[in-house]
């Protein structure tokens, strides 16, 4: 009886030892390096991987839970594949003094995080916002809100520069400057699940401003953003809990505001200010905020909620004010606002 031929193996795909180090069970998975974590998420990006792989691969990295090196790595890959274009006639890319991250969007109270951004550029600061939105339904997100209160929104990195030197803030959204990393983030309704992107793009930092402020859903989370920062060489870092998980202080709650100085960790709390719990909203908005920035209408909460989380960026920004300056800074900041910032509505 002649032999039979063995068929031929197929070669091992290139990223099959990834999703090998994370699912090899119990006892044989392992965290991945920052470098293989680099090395990894970059194939993601060029897509080098099978839609099979990626799923296997964010699917993976949820169950063990991502490690402070992993996110740093994570990081880097996207940062490798950002290409920052100066405004025309600049020798050199945009610059920030804030890098704030906001992917989570308003679900229970209105964008009065919004608010707090206005003040820190009057106080002179250059705040850029980054963020995704539509991966939640039923939520109000940054671009969405922001381009309601006819505040700057970016299509490109000269028009971020420009903004930035005119106006102190400028929103630029993820699917502008790291496609790959959003077209990811859209993937929720299919896996069911958050994947390890909408932690690490909370990261991405891209104009490399000194200070950056970060919000998160589980607290467990905050000593993983501040690792990773440390490991990124983040030079200030501010990570909470924030409503709805956007960089918003809930004055209803004493907030843990976990710091990273050159590496070092600090923590302060944010003491409540309000005894009572406070009812959701029927619907974020951007009306209230135009009405209480403006005078019209008042918003105890609101003015709360905006003057403390001004505080708090102010500490990443400031890192020798204790929490009583900063509410004072901030106090005085509201107090001197500029009215005719957000225009009337039309």
């Amino acid at each position: 009886m002649p032999d039979t031929p063995l068929a031929a193996v197929p070669e091992e795909h290139p990223f099959a030892p990834f999703v090998r180090i994370l699912g090899k069970g119990k006892t044989g998975t392992r965290s991945l390096s920052q470098a293989e974590a680099r090395e990894a998420f970059g194939m993601i990006l060029r897509n080098e991987v099978e839609p099979l792989q990626l799923g296997a691969f964010l699917m993976l990295l949820r169950v063990k839970e991502e490690s402070g090196e992993e996110l740093a790595g994570f990081v880097q890959a996207c940062r490798d594949t950002i290409d920052i274009q100066g405004p025309a006639g600049r020798d050199t890319a945009p610059s920030a003094d804030l890098d704030w991250s906001s992917y989570a969007g308003k679900k229970h109270q209105h964008p009065w995080y919004l608010l707090s951004i206005l003040l820190l550029t009057q106080a002179g600061y250059r705040v850029f916002i980054h963020g995704a939105g539509g991966h939640t339904a039923g939520r109000l997100y940054t671009e969405q809100a922001m381009a309601q209160l006819g505040l700057p929104v970016a299509r490109d990195w000269n028009e971020v520069g420009r903004q930035l030197d005119t106006h102190g803030l400028s929103y630029f959204s993820l699917a502008h400057f790291c496609r790959g990393l959003y077209d990811i983030m859209q993937l929720k309704p299919i896996l069911g699940l958050r994947s390890p992107v909408n932690t690490f793009a909370r990261m991405l930092n891209p104009l490399r401003a000194p200070a950056s402020i970060q919000s998160i859903f589980h607290p467990a989370y905050a000593a993983l953003h501040r690792e990773a920062d440390r490991l990124l060489g983040q030079p200030r870092s501010l990570v909470f809990k924030g409503d709805s998980g956007e960089v918003e202080i809930k004055p209803q709650a004493t907030t843990r505001l976990i710091f990273q100085f050159a590496g070092e960790p600090r923590e302060k709390p944010m003491p409540r200010v309000l005894e009572d719990k406070v009812a959701s909203v029927a619907q974020p908005s951007v009306a209230p905020l135009r009405a209480l920035w403006r005078d019209e209408a008042p918003d105890a909460y609101g003015e709360l909620a905006a003057t403390a989380t001004a505080a708090a960026a102010l500490q990443v920004l400031e890192p020798t004010l204790s929490t009583e300056s900063a509410l004072e800074r901030a106090r005085s900041l509201w107090q001197q606002r500029d009215r005719e910032r957000l225009p009337s509505c039309p």
